[in-house]
């Protein structure tokens, strides 16, 4: 079950390794990416398509993007 908070945490279903590289990064919470690149999370080792596709898909459900 998804959670409704953007303050819950990081979205399941995009994997350990990016799940691991946002947290280093000091993203431990989903209203965090909101604003953030694209351009900046790509270059996190971990992040690729698919996570940026359920991070996309997660921020939109809250009517919050990345940049």
């Amino acid at each position: 079950m998804k959670s409704t908070d953007p303050d819950s945490g990081l979205p399941r279903g995009m994997g350990a390794p990016a799940t691991r590289a946002l947290a280093a990064a000091g993203y431990t919470k989903l209203s965090q990416l909101a604003g953030a690149s694209e351009a900046e999370l790509k270059v996190l080792h971990g992040v690729g398509p698919k996570a940026l596709r359920v991070l996309r898909d997660a921020l939109e459900e809250r009517g919050l993007s990345l940049r």
